[in-house]
């Protein structure tokens, strides 16, 4: 019997690993959690994880969609938790929870994967 696996995944993606807004969304998440202070405000910090978060998990789920109308859906979704993203950067902004220079390159990330998803699901607004 080979040591040799089965199938070879060292060059294999799966679907959503081949999308700019995956990449971006996860950017983002890394940057949005390092925004907030260790201590205090735990239910802004706490809403900022899980928006971000959203973000990547509906990105992926929608690109694992065998529909267009599935798909455009969950990148609506993504969507949607991005711009509730931006609201909680102009929230941490106003409260001088976090360094503007930080924010301001965190909502420039958040711009970029609404941009992405927007022509993902084929919105022209």
């Amino acid at each position: 019997m080979s040591d040799k696996p089965i199938y070879d995944t060292a060059n294999a993606y799966l679907p959503h690993e081949r999308l700019d807004a995956y990449r971006l969304a996860l950017e983002l998440h890394a940057a949005g959690t390092a925004l907030m202070p260790k201590r205090g405000r735990a239910a802004l910090r706490d809403q900022l994880e899980r928006a971000t978060m959203s973000i990547v998990l509906n990105i992926a789920e929608g690109a694992g969609r065998s529909t267009d109308a599935d798909q455009r859906k969950f990148f609506d979704i993504a969507k949607g938790s991005a711009t509730e993203t931006a609201a909680i950067l102009d929230i941490l902004r106003g409260l001088d929870g976090a360094r503007s220079d930080n924010c301001a390159a965190a909502r420039a990330l958040v711009i970029r994967v609404v941009q992405t998803l927007t022509r993902l699901s084929g919105d022209r607004r």
